[in-house]
């Protein structure tokens, strides 16, 4: 399907040029990934134990085993830190964990934690947001909050046991979810925003909320509520070896927003939504608040999924200085590198790197919309300087690449090096779209020299 005068013709009507062509933002200071993998470390945790069963705990899969945890947490915060270790066993959570500082939850293979689905039990409510919004809402299953030095580490399981409960909210969820985005637009005071009992806003599985020094390492992820693993305004955390099982509606894998110096490495996703979805608060409020994610390094991850990389939707105190690399589909993507923005949003999306990503099949290798869902207004999204390179995809069902600005503020500065798509059904969509270099792109296979023969 590769057509050279195609790209030619391209070449002209979007100003295709070679180099990185100059708004003023362009030669902006970014750390570079050395800078910041320097900067990443995983915490340090005292080197004492805390075996959980010595607190009450039973993996028998009946007892009710929160106290135990709430306990061992105690104890750990009044000695100075430790590791809380949880043997093999079905440990059933009548409610949530809250992390203290310089704590490990260590689940030792065979463990499994599964929570109750009883709302209840996850009130009162705590510090959180949803969808972007900050908020009081039931609390997350695990859930940390203002705490530094902490990680959840080993081979056991966390299990949700959401979807054939929590799951459900999702089809009842409407009204909440239009009133926590109007007191975002309305500028209500957070406190003020209390959702929980006589709302049906899904909670988290696990959260960790303006925390630094995390480590999240090994352990399984399945069936969660909503989001597996939010990240919000932390900093210096490191996610490694973690899997996933996720498919419930909206099951997100990792989610950092408002964060950064983030490193997420060797993880097995498997996920019905976004394997990794990066994003910097919603509308008004995440212009207000201005706090970007940036430093973000994404790299030898096996994606599998609705969609794979994902920057957005709720991006709008901006997202920069992005690194993936070395990735690659285990299975069918709908999409699998995907930046998502609309006019409520407004913010800044740059400096975003792809490179060494395999894809297989899919229903769009590299999708830009400045429109996602077709709706907002005023506050366009300035999203340029991405680049793409040392990408392969099996097929494309759909679009190869697909392109989609905003007549007042187009993409722009958008590099393809060394990208091929064996088979699309279209290759290129590049609508208010300007400075996109294509620089050995192959699109649909390779013709091969001109034929002379008559």
């Amino acid at each position: 399907m590769k057509n050279y005068l195609f790209i030619f013709l391209l070449t002209m009507a979007f100003g295709i040029m070679c180099g990185c062509a100059g708004d003023g933002d362009v030669n902006a200071r970014f750390d570079t990934k050395e800078e910041i993998l320097a900067r990443i470390k995983p915490p340090v945790i005292p080197q004492r134990s805390f075996l959980i069963t010595d607190f009450g705990g039973v993996g028998d899969g009946v007892t009710n085993s929160k106290p135990a945890f709430d306990k061992a947490m105690a104890a750990s915060e009044e000695a100075g830190g430790g590791r809380i270790v949880v043997p093999a066993g079905d440990y059933f959570m009548e409610g949530p964990i809250h992390f203290v500082s310089n704590t490990d939850l260590h689940l030792a293979e065979g463990a499994r934690l599964f929570f109750s689905s009883e709302p209840a039990h996850y009130l009162p409510v705590v510090p959180t947001s949803w969808e972007g919004t900050l908020l009081y809402n039931y609390s997350p299953f695990i859930y940390a909050y203002q705490c530094e030095n902490i990680a959840i580490t080993g081979s056991g399981v966390i299990d949700g046991e959401a979807s054939d409960t929590w799951q459900l909210w999702r089809e009842i969820q409407r009204e909440s979810q239009l009133l926590s985005r109007q007191m975002n637009n309305d500028q209500v005071p957070v406190a003020q925003r209390i959702f929980g009992d006589g709302h049906y806003l899904r909670p988290h599985l696990i959260q960790f909320y303006d925390c630094r020094n995390i480590l999240v390492e090994d352990v399984k992820i399945e069936d969660s509520p909503f989001w597996c693993l939010h990240l919000l305004m932390c900093q210096n955390v490191t996610v490694r070896g973690i899997r996933f099982d996720a498919q419930n509606k909206n099951n997100d894998g990792i989610d950092p927003e408002y964060s950064e110096d983030v490193l997420i490495e060797n993880v097995v996703f498997n996920n019905a939504d976004d394997n990794v979805a990066i994003k910097a608060g919603r509308d008004l409020e995440g212009r207000t608040i201005g706090r970007s994610t940036k430093n973000i390094i994404v790299r030898n991850c096996k994606l599998l999924g609705l969609h794979g990389i994902v920057i957005g939707s709720e991006m709008a105190a901006g997202v920069h200085n992005v690194f993936v690399e070395n990735c690659e589909a285990i299975g069918y993507l709908k999409r699998g590198l995907y930046i998502k923005s609309n006019p409520d949003r407004g913010g800044e999306i740059s400096n975003i790197f792809f490179r060494n990503v395999k894809l297989d099949k899919v229903e769009d290798a590299f999708f830009i919309t400045s429109f996602y869902h077709q709706e907002g207004k005023g506050h366009v999204t300035h999203i340029h300087n991405i680049f793409v390179e040392d990408v392969y995809c099996r097929e494309a069902t759909a679009a190869g690449i697909v392109i989609h600005g905003f007549p007042e503020k187009k993409v722009h500065n958008i590099h393809f090096t060394n990208v091929t798509i064996e088979q699309a059904q279209i290759a290129f969509d590049l609508q208010e779209a300007r400075n996109i270099i294509l620089e050995d792109v192959s699109i649909g296979g390779q013709a091969g020299p001109p034929s002379w023969v008559q």
